[in-house]
């Protein structure tokens, strides 16, 4: 028993000491976290077309090809147009602008021509350039891909049948980058340009390739290093939030399930360390989506610790001993948590394989947390529990019993669900039809997705943050009656770019006048444009179909692992219902959509399918030990009845971390913490009411066809 005892003891000091030290370096790694432009701040550089009067289509398309190249530096890079004629970016992280425009490179004319000087293709023809190494005769060789548009293919495959063993010069910005030799007629629309000194030099090559395939040769008008939009307030209120919501957890988690709850929480100051680090060693940009995609995940790794202690107690309940329900409520919450949590991962890849901008950041969030949330659940939960029971907490009243509860009547109550749910989907679609007809719109889309109006204003003091968010914003939010002003200081001058949505030219004279009397603003020193949204077409149509291809990734995914049709499908409509309600609040309550939007939708997504699938784990369990005096309604409310706990508190505890944020964080913070909370009450919602309900239906509905 001593030894036992001493084992236990130098299992807790050994996590204890983990714990320590992977926070040690989480702490000090925190600087190096890479934070996005509405946190930090970073460069804004902006370009105009030397094309006289380009058309919507060519800036459109300029805009979203430059959004894929600056990504290099940042995910959450943002590029949108401003007035006519001009394209601006915003790259998170950066302090020099210079640096980035040299790398950059000036977006110019790209040409492709023959020895005798004939152009033979242009940039536009170009879909892609990247550098890579090839092995040949042995040897490895650094090469650049070339991928061209099927009117370049064609174009191409001419130029190498009549060029075969000339050169071809590759040309940009009047300047010779390359002269590679056709070696053979090239109809496939991909070639290779090799004999490259050095993988460096490939890179620079297809990076001025790339850059010189844009719709419209550009120039730069201007280049800043811009302030944060948000501000430190943000981060340091975020922070706070973190901190405070986490102690709520831990001590509901300790209340909750006592000895277990205290390993969960060892797991969770674990996690949060390796979390820190791996978002310094990947290099990941965190913004606001970004934050959100740590929520979910800090959700879903208390949802794991949940699960795995629910069956615990669930074997006491029985009458095992303390060692045996706790190997078996492991064992007995393995697959929940690895089919919740692959699920959602499945949907982080896709995100950030298809999406752009802010969603990939959101992705890149998540998958971290994903894998280590799995890892701290599984792995250390699961240590530290045996090291705690080994140290001498051996009583059952360290761990508690639950006892087999009545069955809920769910699905009695289906039809009221089932009608609930549609009568806000219904809401939705009426209030968004009568706002767009009204002409207010269908949803209050905010700067991202609208565009706005870009005001720079030169003051007569180097004024801080703080103070422009205390004196100026709300002289700004009172002639622009926008509630979402964003404001950017320009490094080392007294500029701030104060961005609204749109404004009419007497709203534009009555800001200049009260900047001029209220804080003694040179007037003709303010300069006005409008500016497009941040949120391109491109990068919408990138959102929906990341989210339409996770969708049927996760549908095959529950299908295969369930084997039923029906569970996908149940899933997935749940998964729609709860993205359409709260859509239903965007549109009732006026919300502002903006970037946050999405993100707000993707964490919905995946904190709905991840509450879905352990009933399902729990429904499949059940089905396969049925009595068969038992009816299938009663099987299923005795599921939703024995996971109901588990739903509850991982809501809970998820819906605590974000109401802390709503809380404590700044306006534009509190605007997305809000729709989020929302998520959280209706997938907890649907997850209870509704997915059940779903599956029970449409397998009866199939048993019905079968005795017809």
């Amino acid at each position: 028993m001593k030894s036992s005892k001493g084992k236990g003891l130098l299992g807790l000091l050994a996590i204890l000491l983990c714990i320590g030290l992977f926070g040690y370096f989480g702490y000090d790694t925190m600087d190096d976290i890479k934070l996005g432009l509405d946190l930090e701040g970073g460069v804004s550089i902006t370009y105009q077309a030397l094309k006289d009067a380009p058309t919507s289509e060519e800036m459109s398309d300029t805009v979203y090809k430059l959004q894929q190249r600056v990504q290099n530096y940042s995910t959450e890079a943002e590029v949108y147009q401003e007035g006519s004629n001009r394209i601006n970016i915003d790259i998170p992280g950066e302090n020099d602008a210079d640096a980035i425009l040299m790398e950059l490179g000036k977006p110019g004319s790209l040409l492709f021509m023959d020895e005798a000087g004939k152009v033979i293709l242009t940039g536009d023809q170009v879909a892609s350039a990247k550098a890579g190494i090839m092995e040949k005769n042995g040897l490895r060789e650094n090469i650049v891909n070339l991928t061209f548009t099927p009117e370049g293919r064609e174009a191409f495959a001419k130029a190498t049948e009549e060029n075969l063993g000339k050169i071809i010069y590759i040309i940009y910005d009047n300047e010779v980058k390359s002269y590679p030799r056709v070696n053979s007629v090239i109809s496939g629309g991909e070639c290779y340009i090799e004999g490259m000194e050095d993988y460096e030099t490939a890179e620079n090559l297809a990076a001025t390739i790339r850059i010189g395939s844009l719709s419209l040769e550009l120039e730069e008008l201007r280049s800043n290093v811009v302030g944060a939009k948000l501000g430190q307030e943000a981060i340091s209120t975020s922070l706070r939030a973190a901190a405070i919501g986490f102690l709520i957890v831990a001590l509901f988690m300790v209340f909750a399930y006592r000895i277990p709850g205290v390993a969960s929480v060892l797991a969770l100051c674990l996690y949060v360390g390796l979390e820190l680090i791996l978002l310094s060693a990947f290099e990941v940009t965190l913004t606001l989506p970004g934050i959100a995609g740590i929520i979910l995940s800090i959700g879903m790794a208390v949802d794991a610790n949940v699960i795995i202690f629910t069956r615990i107690k669930e074997e006491i309940g029985v009458g095992k001993t303390v060692r045996s329900a706790v190997k078996t409520g492991f064992s007995k919450a393995l697959s929940a948590i690895i089919d919740g949590n692959v699920t959602t991962l499945i949907a982080a890849v896709v995100l950030f394989w298809r999406g752009s901008g802010t969603v990939k950041g959101f992705a890149s969030t998540l998958a971290i947390g994903i894998i280590l949330s799995m890892f701290t659940a599984l792995f250390v939960t699961k240590g530290a529990l045996y090291a705690l029971y080994a140290a001498g907490f051996q009583d059952v009243k360290f761990y508690g019993v639950k006892k087999a509860a009545k069955p809920k009547g769910f699905l009695g109550k289906k039809k009221i669900f089932f009608t609930a749910s549609i009568a806000m989907i219904v809401l939705g679609w009426a209030v968004m039809g009568m706002g767009a007809a009204s002409g207010r719109g269908a949803l209050n889309y905010g700067m991202d997705f609208k565009g706005g109006t870009s005001t720079n204003v030169t003051f007569n003091e180097d004024m801080s943050l703080e103070d422009i968010s205390a004196k100026v914003v709300p002289v700004v939010e009172k002639i622009t009656g926008d509630p979402e002003v964003q404001t950017q200081k320009v490094a080392g001058t007294n500029e701030v770019i104060i961005k609204t949505k749109t404004l009419s030219v007497e709203q534009r004279q009555a800001l200049n006048e009260a900047m001029a009397e209220q804080f003694g603003v040179d007037s003709a020193l303010i300069t006005t444009e409008s500016i497009s949204g941040a949120v391109s077409q491109e990068m919408k149509q990138d959102a929906v179909a990341a989210v339409v291809i996770a969708t049927i990734c996760m549908l095959i995914y529950i299908w295969f692992r369930f084997k039923d049709i029906r569970f996908a499908a149940s899933a997935v409509l749940a998964l729609v219902h709860d993205v359409l309600v709260v859509l239903t609040c965007y549109a009732v309550a006026r919300w502002s959509v903006g970037s946050t939007f999405i993100a707000c939708m993707l964490t919905i997504v995946g904190y709905s399918i991840n509450a879905t699938i352990v009933i399902f784990d729990r429904i499949r369990e059940n089905m396969q030990i049925k009595d068969h005096k038992e009816t299938l309604e009663a099987l299923v409310n005795r599921s939703i009845t024995e996971t109901f706990t588990r739903s509850i508190n991982t809501s809970l505890t998820t819906f605590i971390m974000v109401f802390v944020l709503f809380l404590l964080g700044v306006s534009s913070i509190r605007e997305f913490a809000l729709p989020l909370m929302a998520g959280i009450i209706f997938g907890g919602y649907s997850s209870i009411c509704v997915t059940g309900a779903l599956w029970y239906v449409l397998t009866m509905k199939k048993k019905a066809v079968r005795t017809e």
